[in-house]
């Protein structure tokens, strides 16, 4: 348990300090951004190992109480759950956005508001809060709750970390998008400032992240040892 929880740790805080705070504009000051970007991916990669790996060991073992367990309908309702994080993060990433990285240059385009964005901008980091939570809706485990937990923190405060690193950035080319859109999804459609188009969306982006889903119900047995449906 203690290497899950110093791997959890390690990645929550690297991505919040380091990323998600003007450290980041201080370090991009001493190297170049790009060596930057490739270290951080590099030690990003390395912490997901590392804390698949501290959960993996923890799953299971002393100290990993069970709180609660699925039922058959908390079960079907993470499948749905899950499709819809499928849809959020495969659409978000096939979409272009100034939130994403090197992907400020959409800012110029007049039409940047476009798809999923008009839903929400940060549709990635949504997909990912909604895929932990619906894991953490059916694993009531100690070390469930550390893994998705973290992830579930870190995908929501990301989308406030990006926002603010953003508007540092850009200024009012940031703050003109951001009246356009929204972080909460449908919050600008709601108060009346966007509306949704699905045309925009299109039935490929969609399509895609159906098929994805699919193929990780199939595969969930043979990659985390345990069947996704009911």
């Amino acid at each position: 348990m203690t290497m899950l929880i110093a791997s959890a740790a390690a990645f929550v805080l690297v991505h919040l300090l380091v990323s998600g705070t003007r450290l980041r504009e201080v370090i991009i000051g001493v190297v170049d951004s790009r060596l930057y970007m490739g270290l951080f991916s590099l030690l990003s990669v390395g912490l997901l190992v590392w804390l698949g790996y501290g959960f993996a060991g923890a799953k299971g073992a002393a100290g990993d109480t069970v709180y609660w367990s699925a039922t058959p309908a908390t079960r079907i309702l993470q499948l749905f759950l899950q499709l819809v994080a499928f849809l959020f993060a495969v659409i978000g990433l096939t979409t272009p956005n100034p939130t994403s990285v090197r992907q400020e240059g959409a800012l110029d385009r007049p039409d940047v508001v476009r798809g999923m964005l008009r839903i929400t901008r940060h549709p990635f980091l949504w997909g990912v809060a909604i895929w932990a939570a619906g894991h953490l809706m059916v694993n009531g485990d100690v070390a469930s709750l550390i893994l998705f937990g973290s992830m579930f923190a870190l995908a929501l405060f990301g989308t406030v970390s990006i926002d603010a690193k953003r508007e540092r950035a850009l200024g009012d080319a940031w703050n003109a998008f951001a009246e356009r859109t929204s972080n909460i999804p449908f919050a600008a459609v709601a108060g009346g400032r966007q509306s949704v188009s699905w045309g925009e969306i299109g039935w490929r982006r969609p399509l895609l992240a159906a098929v994805l889903w699919a193929i990780m119900i199939g595969a969930h047995p043979h990659l985390f040892g345990g069947s996704a449906l009911p």
